[in-house]
């Protein structure tokens, strides 16, 4: 028998690959953040999809979507909303933002400037918008799907430490190969696929969903093993500060999630590899000399995973 977890991932991946051709890991590790209750920034030069893999996301769960563009004068108050003044009503009445959705598609984060960006952290980590002093939940689930372009440094504004330890994961969609790119023009020569794309599962499924998969059970070698990888990029030569609690629990919610979307109810060593790359890249900070870019990171970090002892437990115990 089929276990739920895997039932999901697989209507959620066939769905999106009606419209996303391949990139099937990325769509793992996107489903991943959604059931571990995160965020996600993809970071890829412009036309690779990103923007259409979101909206497809949100059409396969049933979700309501909202898009902002970020610009430099972009305000908070356009993200978050407003109390407008009604003379008819004699009375300030809340304009709501886009924020006030389930799945955000924040574009080009790194666009707008740092009051602005600062303007999606309590959305983010707190799940509620204060607006004059009252606060709202945005939505339930609220799920931010950040994109930023890594080749610009001409008009934008660098996400800092503080908002990139937001993000459960850092994700690409990378180029596609040449087969794809022909599956891309054969699919795309008379009809848009999105357009005809319809939900597979309903928010309530999803938020069940995510109560399962909190119940993954993780043994206690396990836990030792991912904190021993946290521990090393406190400790590794080239890093100014390593991972923080905040990023140890967002590696466990992800390895749980993970585990479950691959049909199990407990985290195996290969859970937490698939995830660790993707959820602790980008919260290390590198030192004077390293290689600052995502790349650098990302390399660091296979490293220390593979510099790693893997426990050789029964994990279901």
């Amino acid at each position: 028998m089929e276990h739920k977890g895997q039932s999901i991932a697989a209507k959620i991946r066939d769905n999106i690959a009606k419209v996303i051709i391949g990139k099937q890991d990325t769509v793992k590790l996107l489903m991943t953040a959604l059931i571990a209750d995160g965020h996600v920034l993809l970071e890829d030069v412009p036309g690779t999809g990103k923007t259409k893999l979101a909206k497809t996301l949100a059409k396969s769960i049933g979700a309501e979507f909202s898009r902002i563009q970020f610009t430099p004068d972009l305000l908070p108050g356009d993200i978050t909303g407003i109390n407008v003044y009604d003379g008819r009503k004699q009375e300030f009445v809340l304009k709501k933002g886009p924020v006030f959705t389930n799945i955000l598609l924040a574009d080009e984060i790194n666009r707008a400037t740092p009051r602005t960006q600062a303007g999606l952290l309590e959305c983010m980590e707190e799940r509620q918008v204060t607006i004059d002093g009252v606060s709202y939940v945005p939505g339930k689930p609220f799920f931010v799907i950040a994109t930023q372009n890594p080749v610009e440094s001409a008009g934008v504004f660098p996400l800092p430490e503080a908002q990139m330890d937001r993000f459960m994961m850092k994700l690409s969609m990378g180029m596609p190969s040449k087969e794809e790119e022909l599956e891309i023009l054969d699919r795309y020569m008379s009809k848009e696929p999105l357009a005809d794309l319809e939900s597979v599962m309903s928010l309530e499924e999803l938020l069940a969903a995510r109560t399962e998969a909190n119940e993954v059970y993780v043994h206690p070698c396990i836990r030792q093993y991912m904190v021993d990888i946290i521990d090393a990029t406190r400790k590794a030569e080239g890093i100014v500060l390593g991972v923080s609690p905040r990023g140890s629990l967002a590696f466990l919610r992800c390895a749980k999630a993970y585990a479950y979307l691959q049909g199990r109810s407990y985290v195996n060593p290969d859970d937490v590899k698939a995830v660790a790359v993707p959820v602790l890249g980008h919260r290390l900070i590198m030192g004077y000399g390293m290689d600052n870019t995502g790349s650098g990171a990302n390399a660091l970090m296979e490293k220390i995973i593979n510099n790693t002892t893997v426990p050789t437990e029964d994990f279901s115990a």
